[in-house]
């Protein structure tokens, strides 16, 4: 049991990770409320949109990925977008209620040539007040520098799963390679957004080797997204899952969160992908075992979200309400509250 407030811990072992996934699942989710509430106010939950700037034809084989070039999923690859066209719908993500913009490009790493017209994106979107964020693949130390002064808050790059079941889910990208960009981050003063997808037939112990992975960063991750596989027709892992019916347990997922929740206890511990899929009370219980950030905007890259209607309404009944950005309150989040009735 968890007294006071616990200091964010950088060397837990592999089986103290397990053992934290073994306890009975009441007293893991107390432990995680507890361990949230010592850092966060819990009825406080970041909203966060996500834009896909680049779409389709990466050269990676990530085995989940309807953007991979590898794979007939039916997705058409597209050129990257136009700076007027991303920060017009990085307005429209503000005045919707959304604090951090995030913007994501299908790429197995950021070329140089590419990099003054998203160094003007980024700095756009900056001026409109949001928090930046973006995933463009692996970067080198100069790029991630770049990024930084062109005003580039968060950068995602996720581990995807634990280290030892990663050559099942894909071999174009090495792990160290992903942990060599988190680096490269790290060091030119961003925030890091990394976390992984479950339900891709893995076993408790990948999911407990990803946490501990990140947990074990030199730096926790600010962001720490965890995602539910959303099977999609003509990639491996989609069709695997798809012809087994094997998704991961409700349960199970819950217990991912609490457990990110224990080990990172001052990372935001996000609710991404599959949530479409997600009850109501399912993602109730997520909050209380340590969630308290989730997307919005109807769409995740390219897969669905649910709308913002079902989320104010999800606010209401959970009491809950949108995290206060640092600073003022701007408009979009104040009208987002009057809609869920809480300002």
């Amino acid at each position: 049991m968890f007294t006071g407030t616990p200091h964010p811990r950088h060397d837990w072992t592999l089986a103290e990770t397990e053992a934290l996934f073994d306890l009975p699942f009441m007293e893991l989710v107390f432990q995680a409320a507890s361990v949230h509430r010592a850092w966060f106010d819990p009825s406080e939950v970041q909203l966060s949109q996500l834009l896909s700037v680049k779409t389709g034809g990466c050269a990676e084989n990530c085995g989940y990925c309807s953007q991979s070039a590898h794979f007939k999923t039916g997705l058409k690859a597209e050129k990257l977008m136009a700076a007027d066209d991303v920060v017009a719908k990085a307005r429209a993500a503000r005045d919707g209620g959304a604090q951090r913009f995030c913007m994501g490009a299908a790429w197995r790493e950021l070329k140089d040539r590419d990099l003054p017209k998203l160094a003007s994106m980024i700095g756009e979107v900056k001026a409109l007040g949001l928090e930046t964020c973006a995933t463009l693949g692996m970067l080198t130390a100069d790029q991630a520098k770049a990024l930084k002064d062109a005003g580039l808050d968060y950068y995602n790059h996720n581990l995807d799963t634990g280290p030892d079941y990663y050559k099942d889910v894909v071999t174009t990208r090495t792990y160290q390679e992903r942990l060599d960009t988190l680096a490269h981050v790290r060091d030119a003063g961003m925030s890091t957004c990394c976390g992984g997808i479950v339900g891709m037939g893995e076993q408790r112990r990948d999911r407990a080797g990803l946490l501990h992975q990140l947990a074990t960063l030199p730096a926790h991750p600010d962001s720490l997204p965890i995602n539910g596989l959303v099977p999609v027709s003509g990639t491996p892992l989609g069709d695997k899952v798809l012809s087994e019916g094997k998704a991961i347990d409700a349960i199970e997922f819950i217990r991912t969160i609490a457990v990110a929740r224990i080990v990172c206890p001052k990372s935001m511990v996000r609710l991404s992908a599959g949530r479409e899929g997600m009850s109501r009370e399912l993602q109730a219980l997520c909050f209380m075992a340590g969630a308290n950030s989730i997307f919005v905007g109807g769409k995740l890259l390219t897969t669905p979200l649910p709308g913002l209607d079902e989320d104010s309404k999800l606010f209401q009944d959970l009491d809950l309400r949108p995290m206060h950005a640092a600073g003022p309150m701007d408009q979009g989040l104040l009208d987002l509250e009057l809609l869920m009735g809480i300002a």
